[in-house]
């Protein structure tokens, strides 16, 4: 059996989250449509989420028992420099066996390990950086990548400026034409047109601040115009849906995990969530109106600098993590109650789409190919 030549194989590493997942399997759809004939391999965390999505896509994946930095001083951190001290070994013995042209880094746990080696063997890297800042693994490693993908304007104060290329952030390809999804959406979840349908998400892994603040301000809700669509994810399911049988609401739908993302978002006619770069990449296509609770604990504050820009451009409504308890239901009636003000805020967040974001990267890597 012939071996596939070195210039057919990419590796793209990274993931943890949906925002890093979906955006990685978008670019490697959108390179195997360019190129069919290459030799895609995944590189994520053992134990996340990309270690059973990746493969659902069609694509091989191998873990790494790299984790996040605990912060403060903590004995787990020991722990976290012995995982990467061995995800670091296995990544170089990844790269030699597989022998990429190029490496794709999409931020994640996986992905330093990966790009790190990359650099040390003479691998072309492409970065993409998804945030508005840039945090300092990315900013040590885009020193030696070749080319930096990003998503917001301004991002050379953290990059090399001729390295770096506006792409997006690449989203689920499922999020077209949404407008004409409404029908079967509201058939799909068993709503009426003419309720005010409010889409929560508790992201892939439940974000605890969203789901108590609707947990806590259910009897808020009780008996008004409005139908919520709550997302907990898997973690915060079951106390959740204890909650519901002990209430008498009925005006809301429990789901750990939706599955079909374009009829969630094609039927809300607002939108709560975190504020992850590749969730919010998503919303600017989606172009509903949004309100952002960014999560405080994540490297750098990073999403509620990336909300921030969105609120400069008055493209969506920010409640601050530490006041959704209090604030979070109450600001959703007020706004579904407001009919300019959701005009408004889908209007300015339809301007700061940017479409094609998974081709732009393909075309940047493919170029890296040729060069090489």
């Amino acid at each position: 059996m012939k071996r596939k030549l070195q210039h057919n194989k990419i590796i793209i590493s990274g993931g943890g989250t949906g925002g890093h997942v979906f955006p990685a399997i978008s670019i490697a759809n959108a390179l195997k449509l360019k190129r069919q004939e290459l030799d895609i391999l995944f590189v994520g965390a053992v134990g996340k989420m990309e270690m059973k999505k990746v493969p659902e896509a069609g694509y091989p994946i191998e873990g790494l028992p790299v984790t996040g930095l605990h912060r403060g001083l903590s004995f787990k951190n020991i722990g976290f420099i012995i995982k990467l001290f061995r995800s670091l070994f296995i990544a170089g013995r990844i790269l030699r066996r597989f022998q990429p042209s190029v490496v794709v880094g999409v931020g994640g746990y996986a992905s330093a390990p990966v790009l790190w080696c990359a650099s040390k063997m003479g691998i072309p890297a492409l970065i993409q950086e998804q945030n508005s800042f840039a945090g300092i693994t990315n900013k040590i490693l885009g020193k030696k990548a070749e080319k930096i993908c990003v998503a917001y304007e301004n991002m050379d104060k953290y990059f090399p400026g001729n390295k770096i290329i506006f792409t997006g952030n690449p989203v689920r390809q499922d999020l077209n034409k949404l407008e004409k999804k409404r029908k079967e959406a509201l058939k799909y979840f068993g709503l009426e047109s003419e309720q005010e349908i409010v889409l929560v998400l508790g992201g892939s892994g439940g974000a605890r601040t969203i789901n108590e603040s609707i947990k806590t301000g259910l009897d808020g809700i009780k008996n008004k115009n409005v139908f919520i669509i709550w997302q907990t994810g898997e973690s915060y399911y079951k106390k959740a849906e204890e909650t519901m049988l002990l209430s008498d609401v009925e005006n809301v739908k429990l789901f750990p995990f939706i599955n079909r993302m374009d009829f969630a978002y094609s039927a809300a006619d607002i939108i709560v969530s975190r504020a992850g770069a590749g969730t919010i990449s998503e919303l600017y296509l989606v172009g509903k109106p949004v309100i952002l609770v960014p999560s405080p604990n994540v490297a750098e504050d990073h999403q509620t600098k990336n909300t921030q820009v969105l609120v400069k451009n008055r493209a969506a409504i920010m409640v601050k993590d530490s006041e959704a308890r209090e604030t979070l239901l109450s600001t959703v009636l007020e706004l579904s109650a407001d009919k300019k003000k959701k005009e408004l805020l889908s209007l300015n967040i339809r301007k700061m789409t940017v479409k094609n974001s998974a081709d732009l990267i393909a075309d940047e890597v493919l170029k890296l190919m040729k060069k090489r």
